[in-house]
């Protein structure tokens, strides 16, 4: 916990600097692929999914050090090619359980946020799942389990194999070569991110692309088919935390809206997008049909509120960093208590981001739930041993955000309000 929250430490602000980069290429280019309230999203759903990891919010049913302890063979030595042998099993684990995630609308609940955003950037790598409480497909790593391969190197390649994944999301790199016959390249996960017919449900694989080619996912990405990117049901909204559990809330409604107690348990495990029969004609829901003509989520948006909300993402990006870099020293189970505040501050601020007339309410729980934590702590969770006046500057940032979103709330209420009716 606490030394995955230090090489976050290292690898967030990495990221970051890319994403910028992206963009300012993209723009000098002529060919900016990163829309700055996208991108803002994504960057906040990374940090919904790096907090919960941290603070351990999941667990596995089936562990790895059981599945060593059950299932080995023989013990390698630690050398070199044991890491290797390590990042293949987590390849290969990483291929079915993704494959599975788009398989089963169940599990599609807990992968739908990676696919939600109708770019494709880097920023929009980082958009990760934080619905998923129990990992259920651990048993997938039995063949490392077998070679005896330790608990320990797997904890160490594990994080590395999720980085890696992180380049190939960019419109920006064209194909690759005889490096598209071994690794997944950016052309490969284009197709994989697309919602064209053509490309659908391909490309499945992590870092090492021939599992596609055994298993019977690659598709090629083809000159005359443009990928258009997102989920065809589209998700409508730049709040991380309402895209994780959206799906899950359609599969409880419609199992509670079908006629048949077969219907009611089968929704689970149909593939992914299937609906009864009668709940679909009943409830009908919209879905893109045409992938090369719809209208892509985009609400009206004032330079004001793009700039607040950037000045918002710096804020949260600084209250994230001293939680992963003080982790053990705020301890539990305040360190609970911080990253609820943290889960607020970001419904918070997209609620406002999208536009609604609630995100007032969500930044009045927040600038409480803030104070009442300024309060029992006295100095924000011992952050004056950093800055002596890190206290007051949380509070003056809290009256701040209330402030801001007020006046933002007030202006957009007056731009959506309907003009008036005259009458000559």
């Amino acid at each position: 916990m606490e030394t995955y929250g230090k090489i976050l430490l290292i690898a967030m602000p990495i990221f970051l600097l890319l994403v910028l980069f992206e963009k300012w290429y993209g723009w000098r280019k002529g060919n900016d692929t990163v829309i700055m309230m996208d991108m803002i999203s994504s960057l906040s759903s990374g940090i919904t999914n790096v907090t919960k990891d941290v603070l351990g919010l999941s667990i596995a049913i089936i562990s790895y050090g059981w599945l060593l302890d059950h299932f080995a063979l023989i013990h390698l030595e630690n050398k070199f090619w044991l890491y290797a042998i390590a990042f293949l099993a987590l390849d290969f684990s990483g291929y079915w359980t993704h494959r599975i995630q788009h398989t089963y609308n169940i599990f599609w609940n807990a992968h739908i946020v990676h696919h939600s955003s109708e770019e494709y950037n880097l920023a929009c790598a980082l958009r990760q799942s934080i619905s998923v409480f129990f990992r259920l497909f651990t048993f997938f790593l039995i063949p490392a389990a077998i070679l005896g391969v330790p608990t320990q190197v797997i904890a160490v390649v594990g994080p590395l194999h999720l980085f890696i994944q992180f380049w190939y999301h960019t419109r920006l790199i064209g194909k690759m070569g005889f490096l598209e016959k071994i690794i997944v390249t950016p052309s490969h996960h284009r197709v994989h991110h697309a919602i064209n017919p053509e490309y659908i449900d391909k490309n499945m694989a992590q870092v090492f692309i021939i599992w596609d080619k055994l298993f019977g996912t690659f598709q090629e990405e083809l000159d005359h088919v443009p990928p258009v990117y997102g989920v065809t049901r589209p998700v409508a909204t730049w709040n991380p935390i309402k895209i994780n559990f959206q799906h899950l809330f359609l599969l409880m409604r419609d199992a509670w809206h079908a006629f048949h107690w077969s219907d009611k348990l089968k929704i689970w495990f149909m593939p992914t997008g299937w609906r009864p029969a009668d709940v679909e004609a009943k409830y009908p829901l919209g879905k893109i049909e045409d992938v090369y003509h719809f209208e892509k989520f985009a609400p009206k948006q004032s330079k004001g509120i793009q700039a607040w909300s950037m000045i918002q993402l710096i804020f949260l990006l600084l209250f994230i960093s001293y939680l992963f870099g003080n982790i053990a020293q705020i301890g539990s189970p305040n360190m609970f208590y911080y990253g609820g505040f943290i889960f607020l501050y970001i419904y918070a601020m997209t609620e406002l981001m999208d536009r609604k007339k609630w995100a007032i309410l969500w930044e009045m729980m927040k600038f409480l739930v803030g104070a009442y934590l300024l309060n029992i702590t006295g100095n924000w969770f011992g952050s004056t041993q950093i800055f002596i006046y890190a206290g007051y500057g949380v509070g003056l940032y809290l009256i701040l955000s209330l402030t801001m979103t007020l006046y933002f709330t007030i202006i957009h209420h007056k731009e959506d309000s309907p003009a008036p009716i005259t009458v000559s």
